[in-house]
């Protein structure tokens, strides 16, 4: 799938929000918009408002626009919440499980991990980032991976490590196990879904 390459830390000023540790350091010195006018740009529209939530969620999870749109689609037509319902389904991605589990920095390197063939899923060889895992299923490092340099490394950060409420990690087996489905509390989401929501039903 294709995605964006650019300068990563120009969009995260762009949204005015660390996506990453890299970020978040860079925000602390410029915490503006990139370009010339970044610091004296003017007050932005409901519409560009809404747009730039829906672009930061994207860039969030590493998401392009059809896609984008084919969880917006299928969450409208979910019971309760569309914003909630579409942050669950963004939640889900097995991309997004390595990386709240801890196994991965970014979810741009889960992302990569996935792809390379590093995880099972409930004992299986899942190599799909956009793997929609459910409640119960359980991800875990192929045991042909375990003795790479990277899960020797991977396990002194783990020793400490906490995840979120819906999740448990095992460290001493490499794996984890989704608990539940997720509210945006618990995964303590900064983007406003309801924005979203309001954008696509314009």
């Amino acid at each position: 799938m294709a995605r964006y390459t650019g300068p990563k830390v120009k969009k995260a000023r762009s949204f005015g929000e660390a996506i990453t540790a890299k970020d978040a350091k860079v925000l602390m010195k410029r915490n503006y918009a990139p370009g010339q006018h970044g610091q004296s740009r003017g007050r932005v529209s409901e519409y560009g408002t809404q747009l730039k939530e829906k672009q930061k969620a994207k860039w969030t999870y590493g998401i392009l626009e059809k896609q984008f749109r084919k969880y917006f689609e299928e969450a409208s037509k979910k019971k309760g919440i569309t914003g909630d319902a579409l942050l669950q389904i963004l939640e889900s991605r097995l991309d997004n499980i390595v990386y709240r589990l801890g196994f991965a920095e970014t979810r741009a390197q889960a992302r990569q991990l996935v792809s390379h063939g590093f995880f099972d899923v409930n004992g299986k060889k899942v190599n799909i980032p956009s793997y929609r895992t459910k409640v119960g299923e359980t991800v875990a490092f192929r045991e042909s991976k375990k003795k790479s340099k990277y899960i020797e490394v991977l396990k002194q950060k783990l020793k400490n490590a906490k995840t979120q409420e819906w999740l448990e990690l095992n460290a001493d087996t490499l794996s984890g196990k989704v608990l539940s489905v997720p509210n945006q509390e618990q995964t303590e989401s900064r983007i406003n879904t309801q924005l979203i929501v309001e954008l696509y039903s314009r």
